[in-house]
């Protein structure tokens, strides 16, 4: 999001407890596998996925915007899949997808926000990714200056695939646990969020999505008193 928005988070140092309710299952996987963005492979065939069509604020529907989400779960990686219904793509041309890219946001992207230590709510990790594999990660912890890490660098895997005949761009992610010091067993349950950015044009003019509504008032993506549920089942 804007650095506007980063500091109206930033300005609060104490934690809101938590608000949403929604979850999303994520299912263990025995064999890890490297991201190759092909979501008609049958370990996500299978996979229940959750969707979400409405805005941050959850007033206003995009039908033609429809997101799916999806996540699996190894000793050593925690996986997440997108499934994007989209009008026209938006992105950074002619630039390096192997560079980490700030401001990523400001075009077309799916975005991960994941805490995996639920009672320090202010800590937490963004993954973004857009439709031709451009990223970026980030350790967020809004009680410090600055709040956001843009040197930390996690690791992740990820790869996209577009679908132009079904206007559909799918990203998969493969993040390791290891990078976030965290641990995942049967019954684990994280704190977490996903959103999309899609559109041309000043922020007001474009698309964004949350899976876990975030108030009007709010104004940001980064709210983590907001963070749905993450259950990690056998």
């Amino acid at each position: 999001m804007t650095p506007f928005l980063f500091l109206l988070l930033a300005m609060s140092s104490q934690p809101a407890p938590y608000t949403s309710n929604v979850s999303v299952n994520s299912q263990h996987v025995t064999r890890d596998f490297v991201p190759d963005g092909d979501l008609d492979k049958g370990v996500w065939r299978l996979m229940p996925r959750a969707a979400f069509d409405h805005n941050y604020t959850g007033k206003k529907r995009y039908p033609e915007l429809k997101t799916e989400i999806a996540s699996l779960w190894s000793e050593k990686y925690v996986y997440f899949a997108f499934w994007c219904s989209y009008r026209e793509i938006n992105v950074y041309k002619a630039e390096d997808p192997a560079k980490e890219r700030w401001e990523l946001w400001e075009r077309d992207v799916v975005e991960v926000f994941i805490n995996p230590e639920p009672e320090k709510a202010n800590h937490y990790y963004e993954f973004e990714v857009a439709p031709n594999n451009q990223w970026l990660d980030l350790e967020i912890d809004l009680d410090k200056k600055p709040f956001n890490d843009a040197g930390w660098n996690s690791g992740f895997e990820h790869a996209v695939r577009v679908d132009e005949k079904r206007h559909l761009w799918m990203c998969e992610m493969r993040i390791p646990l290891s990078a976030m010091k965290a641990h995942i067993g049967p019954g684990t349950q994280w704190r977490g969020n996903f959103y999309r950015a899609e559109g041309i044009g000043p922020e007001e003019q474009r698309s964004l999505l949350a899976w876990s509504t975030v108030p009007a008032r709010d104004e940001a993506f980064h709210n983590p008193s907001r963070f749905g549920i993450i259950r990690f089942v056998p």
